[in-house]
């Protein structure tokens, strides 16, 4: 009988000797049950999610949502936040792989970028503690004339952009929890950066890198752009209601857990753009129930996988405090890695995320922690908080 050697320590089994037998079908008997040798492979969104979905049309239909209501937002733009020490946090953005794109005049103001497209995927501010929401791009100026019109919004009007990069006009609303929503538009592109080659990829069969080498540069891993954020609020269902209802942030997935009779309860969701055929990202904008109201993480999108372990090794490094990671979740299929900021907010690197669009069902999976990810270490307790 052949024995294998204890996993990294995330596991149950760590420090267990596991005695496994391998019949002539190539399955593994283990004291846990059966296990076939892991593969993995692309298949279609209806083939993945199953059975337990509906259409996108059908949900909206069922929840009296008129996406001709809806203001229309075009993409996620950048994060704002607020930090007591400016010159602490661009360090870490910087070993993060962001870029510093514009300092204001007096110190107090700092945009920073990515390789992509956007003028800034990151404003911080000196001050407290505090978040000040994401920023969405709308459609045209009529959408953010037609988002200060959300009744059970509070705003401060729409403001011209005179000192940000690329300058544009930006509505900051406040949604019923309390959390700030801003809404962009007439931004100018920024001139597209240096975008990476490809690294070529040799599998068992296929095998076209030949006499090429594979070599890496230590360092950060590289910024392309702000793929999603989160956050974590007390009324759920409200939430809901009022994300969906007001803008074109339509379902992927549902977690939901169990209740007496038989029911179940969402407890959370990520949302993508509704941008009809157009692919999107999985999600954009996420929400999890939870006792206080706060903001969970932010995630940007890196190169790939080598890009995202060599900054990963790279902010270990530097003495960060990481989060979980790497491995890869479920929903999205993205690889992960969470890190915490100098000011105590999470942060996320992110490669190889699914795209959705119309014809994407919504879905609906168990909140349990074998929901959050196919690989990787186990989810810490803090994460879930």
């Amino acid at each position: 009988m052949a024995q294998t050697t204890p996993q990294n320590g995330h596991s149950t089994q760590h420090g267990v000797d596991r005695p496994v037998t391998l019949d002539a079908n190539n399955a593994l008997e283990t004291p846990h049950g059966v296990a076939h040798p892991n593969v993995g492979k692309s298949i279609p969104d209806i083939e993945a999610i199953g059975d337990d979905s509906e259409p996108l049309t059908q949900w909206q239909k069922r929840n009296s949502i008129d996406p001709t209501n809806q203001v229309k937002l075009v993409r996620l733009s950048h994060m704002r936040y607020q930090h007591p020490d400016l010159d602490e946090i661009t360090t870490f953005l910087l070993d993060f792989g962001m870029h510093i794109a514009k300092k204001s005049s007096d110190g107090e103001r700092i945009w920073y970028r990515g390789y992509g497209t956007t003028q800034y995927v990151y404003y911080a501010q000196r001050g407290p503690k505090k978040f000040l929401g994401g920023t969405f791009e709308v459609a045209s100026h009529a959408e953010l004339e037609k988002a200060a019109k959300i009744a059970s919004a509070s705003s401060s009007g729409i403001e011209e952009l005179t000192e940000a990069p690329g300058g544009g006009y930006m509505l900051t609303l406040t949604d019923p929890e309390g959390f700030p929503i801003n809404l962009l538009y007439g931004q100018e592109p920024a001139a597209k950066g240096d975008y990476p080659e490809k690294v070529i990829v040799n599998d068992e069969v296929d095998k076209p890198r030949v006499r090429k080498f594979n070599r890496f540069t230590p360092g950060p891993a590289a910024v392309h752009k702000l793929g999603h954020y989160g956050l974590c609020v007390k009324d759920f269902p409200a939430q809901m209601e009022w994300y969906t209802r007001n803008f074109n942030l339509a379902p992927t997935d549902f977690l939901y857990v169990p209740v007496e009779g038989g029911e179940r309860k969402d407890v959370a969701v990520f949302l993508h753009l509704d941008r009809g055929d157009e692919p999107v990202d999985h999600h954009t904008f996420f929400m999890s129930t939870n006792p206080t109201s706060h903001v969970h993480h932010c995630s940007f999108e890196v190169h790939d996988y080598d890009t995202q372990h060599l900054g990963h090794q790279w902010l270990a490094s530097k003495k960060y405090t990481s989060v979980w990671g790497i491995g890869r979740h479920i929903l999205g299929s993205q690889i992960f890695d969470y890190w915490w900021d100098t000011t105590g907010n999470m942060i996320e690197h992110y490669a190889d995320g699914d795209l959705v669009n119309k014809d994407t069902p919504v879905a609906w999976n168990n909140a349990g922690d074998e929901s959050l990810a196919v690989w990787g270490p186990e989810v810490p307790k803090w994460f879930l908080e």
